[in-house]
Formats: C-alpha cells, structure tokens, sequence
C-alpha cells in the first residue's frame, strides 16, 4: 500500500497520517505546492514482470509490458484511477523502503520521501475511522517540512489506540470483583454447612454414648438378661445395700396378722414384697421354737423382728405396724387403688347374706379404703393362710404405685395418718423409703414374691436360693428339722400361766415347744394329736412328759409346723415346782 495517492478530485494528494483504532489508515491531504514535480517515481514492483507477461490489470492497453525494473530505468507510469492527467504517477512499492526510494513504505504507518516533509501532528483525542480521505479545513496553516527519515522521531502518541482505555475495561474489573465475591460466599457458605454437620454429628454422638450409658447403667440394654442385671450378677448379692422394712397388718376387727418385708435394693433399683407366712418357724433366744405369728402377738415388734433376722440372715431397719383402720385412711389419702382382684369379697358390715359383694372379681377395679382393707384380710372357707397373704400383698403394691415420689409428699402422708410408729422408724424414715419404693412401682421395678416355707415351717434350700439369697441377701438359719419333735401347745384350761408352764416342762424333756395360742374356750379334758402314723409314739412320749393320760392321745388336725399338738384341758395339772 502506498502512503500517498491521487484522490483524483482536486488538487494534491493525500498522505498517510496513522491508523485509527481500528487499524484503518487516516489520511491527510497535502498542498499541491508541496508535491514535487520533477520527482521521477521508481518502477512500481510488479508480481508478474519476472514471468515476462507485463501484464497490468488496470492499464489502457496502449502500454507494452515492462520486464522487471532493475532499478537503472525510468519505469512506465502505472495506473491510477485517481489520476487527473496532470499529476505525477504514483511511488512505486519497495517492500524494504530504502532511503533512495522515491516513496516508501514504512510498517510503523509513517512515509518518507527524500525530501523535506510535513511534521505530523500528534494526536491524543479519539480518531473515528475514516472510509476515505479526510479534506483538509479552509484556511488551515501550512506545516513546516519534514524531516528526513532518519531524523524521524516515531512516539506512541501517534497510536492512538496504544494509549486510551477500551470501555470494556471497567466492565471486566466488575465481573472479576463479582465472581471472585460469589465464589468466597459459597465457599464460605460450604463451611459453615460443613461446621453445623460436625457439630450435628457429634451432638449426635454424644445422645448416643449417653444413652447407651443409661441404659446400661439401668440393665435395660438390648441383648442383657434384665433378670441377671435386676438379681445382681454383675454385683454378688452378698454385697448389694438394701433397705429393709418389716410391715405388720393387724385385723383389728377379726384378729390375726399379717406381715411382709418391703425391700428396695439401691444397687440394682428393684423394690420386692416378700411375703411372711404365719407359719414361718423362728427360734428365740432361749431356744423356744416359735411361729411368726404367735411371735408378732407374744413378742412384739422388737422381738420379732430380730428373730427374722436370725432365721433370714438380713438386717431389718423397722417395723411398721400397720393396723387396718390406718389402711383404710392411707388407701383413701393416695386416692384410692387399682388391682386386679381374685375373688368376691363380700361386705363385713352387710347385715344380710347374698346381698352384692363389696369387691368384684376382676381387672383394674378401683378400691377405696374399705374395699382395700375388706380385700386385703379376705380368706374364703378352705383356704389357706398364704391365700389372704397374696391378696395383702396386691393392696400394698396398688398403695406404692399411688404414693407420691417426692419424700416430703410422702412423709406429708405418713403423718397424716397419725399412727405411733415403733422406734427407731420415724416419720421422715418411713416417708422417704415409701417414696424410693413408689418410684420403683410406677416405673415397672417393682415385684411381689412368697416365702416357700415347708410344712414344718423350716426354709428349703431352693427358699433360700431364690428368696433368702437372692432378694433378701440373706442366709436361711432355720431350726434343724428332726433335731427334735416339735410340740405345739394350745392353752384351753382358762388359767394363762400353764402355757408357760408346759413349756418349761417340754423343753427339758427335749422337745421344741411352738407356741400355739389360748382356744376360744375351755376343755374340761385335753388332748393329744398326731397327723403322721410315725408320730404316734411321739405323742405317746409327749403325754407321758406332761402327765396326761394315755388315753388323751389320737390321730387328728395338727397345726402346720409341728409334729404334734396339745390342748391343755381342765384336767392338765402342772408339776408343782
């Protein structure tokens, strides 16, 4: 491309200024006082000189072809389509753009000629592009010459494009600055959701060990014998604390007793009722072979509690004497109970027979005080003692499960009740263990379990293994069976001192003496009895021993625990001392 041309429309020429923005070249146009006229252009370089065609696409035809200009000739002028007929052809091309060149071409968009030439001006401002040659203004100044080419003085000022901003530029430090902030909020977004998973996770962790813990602190854990953990394997039963209470109901209305040990084992957290049968044999002090029963009535709470102890092995820490009108109260100030109940119990009071029984036979029936009390000393015709003991047990469960837990609340109610307990209990004492028992109740640690006694009233060895050991960790004591015959004397004379006498009297001939009671009324003669054939000569021996005749001996009913019985009848004289 050359750096000047013929517009072919005026006068001068046009020289190449610079380039816009976007790359095109802007021109200037030059005086035409300012054009040389003796210039002689070089031979323009043509692609097809060598060929030997000298063919020019844009010539008249009237031209020959020129072989290739060596640089020693005039060239022919080429084809100008600007040319108006009076200007000087067009410079050549020299693509290495020599000093001797007419006109040439320059890669940084400048022209050189070998004469002086107009300075350019430098240009900051924007230059829009321009599609053809820019006419010069009226009136504008000449320039001074240009130098020559290697006097040039190129600055980037002249590239315009070099120097200014695009206005994109800001656009880009935009969306940089943006995604660069978004990519920090979702990183900062992924810890945090990773900080609240960990510290889900180890909350997590942390109920679990918990409640593994509790668990297995309970012994309810899946795959654990509850029965190993609530007897003790983990701890020998031996060494388990427990607390232990003896409970003693007296029918105040009918006579008798009834006596259970309540039981709360702090080191497995079970609560028991055992249950006491009257015949239950106990040894005193002196040797005398006695019943529970007639122990609870002879001797007292103090008495009989220390020769449980001695038969059972355990340490018992009070005695509450519970008489029936106080059950009713303590039934009907927890609100009434819920058992089930096995039996009709009819109303003591009804002056009729056949009317509707007070207690229905049946699943969750409500008792009240009465009912309670009427229930708990019920045995029907036939029955045995152990009968109306099972049923005392169910009404002190039902009352524990309605006891409060609260210590204070329950030591509220024992002193509501205003009993006399027997020292050392106190009030605080039995409030407080009610309430360790009522709390096993209502969460299902809670059970009720007989005490097997033998015919004899002796404990067996699968007693002492499943009750004695287990729940009482205790050691059964109970008199030999055998080591002598058991003699169970009921005073029916009317005088209450030949009981004591006739125990003293078989007991040195070596007999064990068993309480037995004073009879409903007198016998003008006294009698004998064996149960056993093998007994006979026993009770033989037993006459003989107290001084009656031959004849008072018989077969007949003998009160459990005993070999043989004797009603001391009006006819028994005692041995004068």
């Amino acid at each position: 491309m050359n750096d000047r041309y013929d517009a072919g429309y005026g006068d001068g020429q046009y020289e190449l200024v610079g380039y816009d923005e976007y790359g095109q070249p802007v021109y200037q146009q030059i005086p035409a006082q300012q054009i040389p006229q003796q210039q002689v252009p070089q031979q323009p370089y043509d692609p097809y000189a060598q060929q030997g065609y000298g063919y020019d696409p844009y010539a008249t035809g009237q031209q020959s072809a020129q072989p290739y200009d060596t640089g020693n000739q005039a060239a022919a002028p080429s084809y100008d389509p600007y040319d108006t007929g009076h200007q000087a052809p067009a410079p050549s091309y020299d693509s290495y753009g020599g000093r001797g060149a007419a006109n040439t071409y320059d890669p940084y968009g400048q022209t050189a000629t070998s004469g002086q030439q107009p300075r350019v001006a430098e240009q900051t401002a924007y230059i829009p592009q321009q599609t053809g040659p820019v006419p010069q203004q009226a009136g504008q100044a000449e320039e001074p010459e240009p130098a020559a080419d290697h006097e040039r003085d190129y600055h980037t000022e002249q590239f315009a494009f070099v120097e200014e901003p695009t206005d994109d530029s800001e656009d880009v430090i935009d969306w940089l600055n943006f995604t660069e902030n978004r990519t920090e909020r979702r990183e900062e977004a992924r810890r945090r959701a990773r900080s609240r998973t960990i510290a889900l996770l180890v909350v997590l962790a942390l109920v679990a060990v918990g409640g593994v813990g509790y668990l297995w602190y309970a012994g309810k854990l899946p795959g654990l014998s509850s029965s190993g953990s609530k007897s003790g394997t983990a701890t020998p039963a031996a060494a388990q604390k427990r607390d232990v209470i003896v409970v003693h109901l007296h029918n105040t209305g009918k006579g008798g007793t009834s006596t259970a040990l309540l039981v709360d084992n702090t080191t497995t957290k079970q609560g028991t009722t055992v249950l006491m049968p009257n015949s239950l044999a106990l040894t005193g002090d002196d040797g005398t072979t006695t019943t529970l029963a007639k122990s609870v009535d002879d001797d007292g709470a103090s008495g009989t509690r220390d020769q449980l102890d001695t038969v059972l092995g355990t340490n018992i820490q009070g005695t509450w004497r519970l008489d029936t009108p106080y059950l009713q109260n303590l039934v009907d100030l927890v609100g009434s109970i819920d058992i089930d109940t096995n039996a009709d119990v009819p109303d003591p009071d009804a002056k009729k027979k056949g009317t509707s029984p007070l207690v229905h036979q049946g699943k969750d029936q409500t008792l009240s005080g009465k009912m309670a009390v009427a229930y708990a000393t019920y045995r029907a015709s036939g029955e045995a003692q152990n009968a109306q003991l099972e049923r005392f047990g169910q009404v002190m469960q039902g009352v524990l499960r309605k006891m409060s837990s609260d210590p204070t609340g329950a030591t509220t109610t024992v002193q509501t009740l205003a009993q006399i307990l027997d020292p050392p209990l106190t009030d605080k004492d039995l409030g407080a263990f009610l309430a360790r028992l009522a709390d096993l109740a209502k969460g299902g640690d809670y059970k009720t379990a007989l005490l097997p006694v033998q015919s004899d009233g002796t404990l067996s060895a699968r007693t002492s293994d499943s009750v004695v050991k287990d729940i009482l960790g205790g050691t059964a004591k109970s008199p030999d069976a055998g080591s002598a015959v058991r003699v169970s004397v009921q005073n029916a004379t009317g005088v209450k001192d030949d009981t004591e006498k006739a125990r003293v009297v078989l007991l040195n001939g070596g007999f064990t003496f068993l309480e037995g009671g004073t009879a409903s009324g007198t016998q003008a003669t006294s009698k004998v009895l064996y149960a056993d054939a093998a007994d006979k000569a026993n009770a033989t021996e037993v006459a003989k021993t107290l001084g009656l005749p031959a004849g008072s001996v018989t077969k007949g009913t003998v009160s459990s625990g005993a070999d043989v019985l004797v009603v001391l009848g009006g006819d028994y004289k005692p041995a004068s001392s």
